[in-house]
């Protein structure tokens, strides 16, 4: 029932910068708190960013911090994580969650690298 679908990843250089979407159905999205999390090559799932259902409070992992901006359209029940400066630590698989982080989409590559 619920579906989340990420898109938006890709390969950039280092300092490049990537916008992330999520369309999301199947549940109340205005109601739902929102998630970015990654997940590096090996290695486990990582919290990124997170939005309150109104979209007023944000939170931010602290390495991200002033790179990225968590963002929500709740007339359109997508989400979006715009990257900024990127580096190679932020390569990885990201996937927009529930606050419950009880369902998830496929994710969508993005790959840092010179």
């Amino acid at each position: 029932q619920v579906q989340l679908v990420e898109s938006g990843g890709g390969l950039v250089q280092p300092g490049g910068s990537l916008k992330l979407s999520c369309a999301t159905s199947g549940f109340t999205f205005t109601n739902s708190w929102m998630n970015w999390v990654r997940q590096a090559p090996g290695k486990g799932l990582e919290w990124v960013a997170l939005v309150n259902f109104g979209g007023e409070n944000k939170y931010y992992l602290d390495s991200v911090k002033g790179r990225f901006t968590i963002s929500r359209d709740n007339t359109k029940n997508t989400l979006d994580l715009q990257m900024n400066n990127l580096k190679p630590e932020d390569t990885g698989v990201y996937y927009c969650v529930q606050g419950a982080w009880n369902s998830w989409g496929q994710g969508t590559q993005v790959t840092v690298s010179s």
